[in-house]
């Protein structure tokens, strides 16, 4: 029944597992998950991490990336997949919130999640997607204090805790460095720069940063799309794939549902369905009917 119903793994050996996995030479891939499902596939194929994108819970919900979503929101669904992967599970964590006080309680919702990681961001709050314009950052102070009470709430001292920072399109990336290491300084273990365009950007943050790093792989924005192992070798410690997924599903689901409308059949569809045996698979059916049969393996007998 281990690992059955819900991962076998602790959330406290999830996070130990991530900060070792930070520690080391290999870069951490970390694809999106917009389901638990996805989740679990993620784990499957291979991959060190599952990460939990806020634009992606947004447009689960129909919504624009734009700090629409709440905390409870943004946890329940962490928690969904948290419980049922035995890889750590970092989440996006937006602006906290709210006020500093607000980014602490975060952090005990999601360590209460079985989270292994979150990452804050240095945006107004209310955020937007890090990868359009006209986004605003608040004074370095701020962040720190943001950074700081988040820090002082966490109770485990594993649970990994990720500073992004969005000054780099804003105040340049000179300037994103600057805070990257005051947000070191404040407590982070991770550092996140978002939207840098190109290899060279992103070695110039790895030569200026001696905090552990980690890069966005979105596609669409404003990264140039590099391969984990140019990032590794660069000397990044982790790499996200954040709306990936969704991105793949959305493109298939809509196609198929157009051919439907128009031929009145998906029967042309099956070649690129997942199968029902490969679902049975993923959802492990065929222990759940072992664990089944063990329990009710019993009869009533009569009375002599």
């Amino acid at each position: 029944m281990t690992g059955l119903l819900a991962s076998a793994t602790s959330a406290a050996d999830k996070r130990t597992a991530f900060r070792a996995g930070l520690a080391s030479d290999r870069i951490q891939r970390i694809p999106g998950a917009f389901n638990p499902l996805v989740a679990k596939l993620i784990q499957e194929i291979g991959f060190e991490g599952v990460y939990v994108s806020g634009a992606v819970v947004s447009a689960d919900l129909a919504l624009p990336d734009i700090g629409l979503t709440t905390l409870s929101e943004v946890t329940e669904r962490g928690r969904q997949i948290a419980r049922v992967t035995d890889l750590p599970v970092l989440i996006d964590a937006d602006t906290g919130f709210g006020e500093p006080m607000s980014a602490a309680r975060t952090v005990t919702f999601l360590e209460d999640a079985g989270i292994a990681g979150a990452h804050f961001e240095d945006q107004v709050n209310p955020k937007r997607c890090g990868h359009l314009d006209g986004k605003a950052v608040v004074p370095v102070e701020e962040m720190v204090r943001r950074l700081r009470a988040a820090v002082a709430a966490r109770r485990d001292p594993n649970f990994v805790l990720c500073a992004r920072t969005d000054a780099a399109g804003i105040e340049g990336i000179d300037a994103a460095i600057d805070r990257a290491k005051a947000y070191a300084d404040a407590g982070a273990d991770l550092i996140f720069t978002e939207a840098l365009s190109e290899a060279a950007e992103f070695e110039k943050f790895r030569a200026a940063v001696t905090a552990p790093l980690l890069a966005n792989m979105t596609e669409f924005g404003k990264s140039e799309l590099i391969s984990a192992q140019t990032l590794e070798s660069i000397g990044y410690n982790a790499v996200i794939y954040p709306v990936s997924t969704l991105r793949l599903a959305m493109f298939a689901a809509e196609a198929g549902l157009r051919e439907i409308y128009e031929q009145g059949t998906q029967s042309g569809l099956l070649d690129r369905m997942q199968h029902r045996s490969r679902l049975y698979e993923l959802l492990q059916y065929e222990r759940y009917n072992e664990f089944d049969s063990d329990i009710f393996n019993f009869a009533l007998e009569r009375d002599q």
